[in-house]
């Protein structure tokens, strides 16, 4: 690793201090919550759309987020690691096959949806770590009585 990208990595580390970033992808909906001043406040203001687009770049990584507000598409670029950023939340998982999603732009309604990514393997495994946190160990549920068959 050479000294410029040593630097980048303290100072991401420097930046990310106290805040997660989430695992997020092109297709997720997210809650980017930005810190905005106005005049001596300072306040956070919720944006919530879809990623349609992703650059790792280290320090200089970017995202972009869609969203349709008052019938107007409207899209914002958020620097990842920007102090203005306070926090990203991912709301739904998308389900989608391409690593830029700007064919959104020409789409509205019911074409401009985008599929629900559904992983029961981890649900499921998310779940049962919960309860093993919780105490309760689950009872392995009763295997279903064997039906006669006639015609084999």
């Amino acid at each position: 690793m050479d000294l410029i990208q040593q630097l980048e990595q303290e100072e991401i580390a420097r930046l990310t201090e106290g805040k997660t970033i989430p695992d997020f992808a092109p297709g997720d909906t997210v809650v980017v919550s930005v810190k905005v001043v106005e005049g001596s406040r300072e306040r956070l203001q919720a944006y919530e759309g879809v990623v349609i687009a992703k650059r790792n770049r280290g320090l200089n990584s970017s995202f972009i987020v869609r969203k349709i507000s008052s019938g107007e598409g409207v899209e914002r670029t958020f620097q990842t690691y920007s102090p203005l950023v306070a926090s990203i939340e991912v709301k739904r998982r998308g389900d989608v096959r391409r690593a830029k999603l700007y064919y959104l732009r020409q789409r509205s309604g019911k074409s401009a949806r985008i599929k629900e990514k559904l992983d029961y393997k981890a649900a499921a495994a998310k779940k049962a770590a919960l309860q093993a946190q919780q105490g309760d160990a689950p009872a392995p549920a009763p295997a279903p009585a064997p039906q006669d068959n006639p015609a084999g």
